[in-house]
């Protein structure tokens, strides 16, 4: 499954919706997912014009799940420096 294809998975009919960006069934996180899926042709704007989009996740306990693109939890592996050279 492409996780940008602009048809959906079927399974994507059944997924729920949760606030904690996690498999609301077994607490997977996405990275455990068997499959994902963006609903990118639907953007929808925050307050400050940011566009965010429906995040789909079918979970390896077979549960279906989305959440917010904007409401994802700051990665572990991204490393950002905000001190631009002052030491």
């Amino acid at each position: 499954m492409e996780a940008f294809n602009l048809t959906p998975p079927q399974w994507v009919e059944s997924a729920i919706h949760t606030f904690d960006f996690c498999c609301p069934k077994c607490g997977a996180s996405t990275m455990e997912a068997k499959a994902a899926w963006i609903n990118r042709r639907s953007p929808v704007y925050t307050a400050n014009s940011r566009p965010k989009w429906q995040e789909f996740y079918h979970c390896h306990c077979n549960a279906s799940w989305w959440a917010w693109s904007s409401d994802r939890p700051p990665s572990k592996y991204t490393r950002i420096n905000w001190t631009f050279g002052k030491k």
